[in-house]
């Protein structure tokens, strides 16, 4: 199958917005009302260990409608942008030849960025550059990174760990700053497809009431043995399924470190805060004509299928 995506400018839906936004429920009533294919845009529901704490659809939801990119990577991998944006342009040509809509559904805007735009073409980082930035504390990188890259060192905070050693490792192993890579995106589509998007921004009160009841449901449909079946891999803490939410705060419940309702309030107050984030992200980052709703519409579904190109 060819997995470019081709010349003429064809439809891809999408429905993103922060976690417990309903995005995924409204997902699934479109494409039971269209011949659709749901491709999902969630970090974590890639992620075969992460069922239950991702909310990833279930067995009846995805007997609904054909649903791809769902808890289809191992844990012991870490699933990067560049990886699920070539998955995601895989998925879609694979909808068209079917005949189907493809719908984006999820609320990972570094996934969305990245395939829509394109992502920066740094090369792989050398391996003992790598060893050698992740060994300095944050404060002696971000010392030698006012040096190498003073634009990068005077952006970034000097105790973001991460992203100091990002961009010390890039610019020592390919002698130019991050920030002239991510000037020469490649792999977009954003310029070969007609996008239809909608992003919904509830009342945030409600989206938080809803990220707490979630939580507790989750804890009720098996996120503790979720947790346990984790820990039991012994997989290095590192990786994105060990610091999924949930997953610290169960643990340390398991591990006498809180009791069962200690665990459930941090949970849900870490959901919140992440539901935040994505919240003002989606408010401010994507492009003006995406569609914002903030208020329920109960023809919402109608109004998007009118907005889709026959």
């Amino acid at each position: 199958m060819n997995t470019d995506i081709p010349p003429e400018r064809r439809t891809v839906a999408l429905i993103a917005g922060p976690t417990a936004s309903g995005k995924s429920a409204l997902a699934l009533a479109l494409a039971e009302r269209l011949p659709a294919v749901i491709v999902n845009a969630d970090s974590a529901q890639v992620y075969a260990d992460l069922a239950v704490l991702s909310a990833r659809p279930d067995a009846a939801e995805t007997a609904r409608a054909p649903h791809r990119l769902f808890g289809h990577v191992d844990g012991a991998e870490a699933c990067s942008a560049a990886r699920w944006a070539a998955e995601a342009r895989a998925a879609i040509t694979e909808a068209w030849d079917a005949g189907r809509v493809p719908i984006l559904v999820g609320g990972t805007g570094l996934y969305l960025h990245t395939l829509i735009d394109g992502i920066a073409p740094v090369p792989e980082i050398d391996p003992a550059v790598r060893r050698a930035v992740r060994a300095l504390p944050v404060a002696e990188a971000h010392r030698a990174l006012a040096a190498e890259d003073p634009a990068a060192a005077a952006r970034l905070a000097p105790a973001d760990t991460s992203r100091v050693a990002r961009a010390l490792e890039v610019v020592r192993s390919t002698g130019r700053t991050l920030a002239e890579w991510q000037g020469e995106r490649v792999g977009g589509i954003g310029h070969a497809i007609r996008l239809a998007a909608t992003v919904l921004l509830p009342p945030r009160p409600w989206l938080f009431a809803r990220c707490d009841a979630r939580f507790e449901a989750m804890m009720a449909g098996g996120a503790v043995e979720e947790v346990e079946r984790l820990r039991a891999r012994g997989l290095d803490p590192a990786l994105p399924v060990m610091r999924a939410i949930g997953v610290r705060e169960i643990g340390g419940w398991l591990d006498g470190e809180s009791d069962r309702a200690g665990a459930i309030a941090a949970a849900q107050a870490a959901t919140r805060r992440y539901a935040k984030r994505q919240y003002t992200w989606f408010h401010h980052q994507p492009p003006a004509e995406w569609r914002r709703v903030t208020q329920g519409d109960s023809d919402l579904i109608g109004e998007i299928e009118r907005i889709l190109p026959s």
